[in-house]
């Protein structure tokens, strides 16, 4: 097969050339498929000798059924041997659901101002960050203790505005582990007709279920589109209820403003979109009533910073009652004196400066 262009840097070309171990990160995703069968062609070429292998960090019941199975297809077609990785605490569902556990225990407590969300966002994506980095280096680092290894991954700058700033390479902290972006400045095009001359046909979600991308089922960075096409895959309906179940219970929309339960309502049945409607007036009176918390008030690092004005301390007990009953809160500081007394237990809990610092 020809090899079309890799992307490559001094740093990876001397690993490379120390026959450092090389991971490909697969997910059953045109990318990671394409960029899995041009290195191995490309280690062939260049005579890397070293240890390789494909990983894959599952993400439980969100992933799609092909994934695994796809990523199996890899492995035969390339002959290498397949890591399959998972977060000891549960997939990605279980991870939003305990978010959301947690956020209520935290709110219950007062020991954060505002409730924090359940989901994943495009700015705090722990569902790639612990579900996926974290996972994938830990196995890494355990299998080649004290080796410089190489983690391929197949991030192409098109494919969004962050990624368009990605860089070929990068290392982690303690420079053990070196990101390569090979295929970083390939077109979709060019992935697809790679893929097309490798003989192994991509995941059926983007020719027979019409995505445009593949990740989750539900994906906090889909479009409507691509949300529509995965509601209407049967493989996919009772994830799609347990998330809207979520959104109800947290009163968070699945994609800040978008609501999922809106996308395939015809799936719920009257209770659960009776739920949906309250959820979403729960929502707009608890936006309402977190807006009368006032920015000196918010949380920040080190919360608190300081006592709070009996002002103050009216106002967050009157959101705190608000919001804790439109959610069935069991929570306590209610009233200024309560809240008072839980600041100063807070602020007399902190370290000293001097060991903070």
């Amino acid at each position: 097969m020809t090899v079309r262009l890799i992307a490559t840097t001094p740093e990876i070309a001397a690993l490379l050339a120390a026959n450092a171990p090389v991971a490909i990160g697969v997910s059953g995703g045109k990318d990671s498929h394409a960029a899995a069968v041009a290195i191995v062609a490309y280690l062939n070429r260049i005579g890397h000798a070293g240890p390789r292998l494909l990983i894959h960090a599952d993400l439980g019941i969100v992933e799609w059924n092909d994934p695994l199975p796809m990523c199996d297809k890899l492995a035969n077609h390339t002959g290498i041997d397949l890591v399959v990785v998972r977060r000891k605490a549960g997939g990605l569902m279980e991870r939003w659901e305990s978010r959301w556990e947690s956020s209520k225990v935290r709110y219950e407590t007062l020991s954060t101002v505002t409730l924090v969300p359940c989901w994943s966002t495009p700015a705090m994506r722990f569902c790639t960050s612990e579900l996926k980095t974290h996972v994938i280096t830990a196995e890494l680092k355990r299998r080649f203790p004290a080796q410089k290894i190489i983690n391929v991954t197949g991030v192409r700058r098109q494919e969004s505005a962050a990624r368009a700033k990605a860089t070929i390479a990068s290392p982690d902290a303690d420079r053990r582990i070196w990101t390569w972006r090979p295929i970083i400045d390939w077109s979709e095009n060019a992935v697809f007709r790679y893929i097309e001359i490798s003989g192994l046909p991509p995941h059926p979600a983007y020719r027979v279920f019409g995505m445009s991308r593949v990740s989750c089922r539900f994906c906090i960075m889909s479009n409507v589109a691509d949300l529509t096409a995965a509601s209407a895959q049967s493989e996919a309906h009772d994830l799609y209820r347990q998330m809207v179940r979520l959104e109800c219970s947290s009163s968070f929309a699945f994609q800040g403003a978008r609501w999922l339960g809106d996308i395939a309502p015809d799936l719920l049945d009257a209770p659960g979109r009776t739920a949906l409607a309250d959820a979403k007036r729960a929502a707009l009176a608890r936006m309402a009533a977190e807006k009368r918390v006032t920015k000196p008030m918010l949380y920040v690092k080190g919360w608190p910073l300081r006592m709070l004005t009996d002002d103050e301390a009216d106002i967050l007990a009157g959101v705190r009652r608000e919001i804790s009953d439109l959610l069935g809160l069991r929570s306590g500081f209610l009233d200024r004196a309560s809240i008072h007394d839980r600041y100063a237990e807070l602020l007399a809990a902190k370290p000293p400066e001097s060991e903070a610092a």
